[in-house]
């Protein structure tokens, strides 16, 4: 069937949305990079009266160690920590967190 001259064709129902993947390799390294995001921040504010205002220039460095924000760092750390344990299931538009299966963990260790 040809749709009505004119009409535009409809897009195909949007999939999930993609998923934002803002965790480490390690908890350690994870940990690390919050170290040194939290350093600039709190470095550039508390350097201000010694050095002046142009240590502020520092606290935008922080959102690379961040991928972001803090809350994306946090984000993150909730996923390094989880990665592994937990997957993704989704029926029929519903999507919940369960535990992973024993051989699919050690299928992602491995990889």
């Amino acid at each position: 069937m040809k749709p009505a001259q004119g009409a535009k064709p409809r897009a195909a129902a949007p999939s999930a949305a993609p998923e934002r993947d803002f965790a480490s390799k390690s908890v350690p390294r994870h940990l690390a990079r919050g170290a040194i995001g939290f350093g600039l921040i709190i470095g550039s504010i508390a350097l201000v009266p010694v050095a002046g205002p142009a240590t502020l220039l520092a606290a935008p460095l922080a959102l690379i160690a961040f991928r972001g924000c803090p809350t994306c760092w946090m984000v993150g750390l909730a996923q390094t920590i989880s990665r592994g344990r937990l997957e993704r299931q989704c029926v029929d538009g519903v999507c919940t967190l369960a535990k992973a299966h024993p051989a699919a963990t050690r299928t992602n260790r491995s990889a």
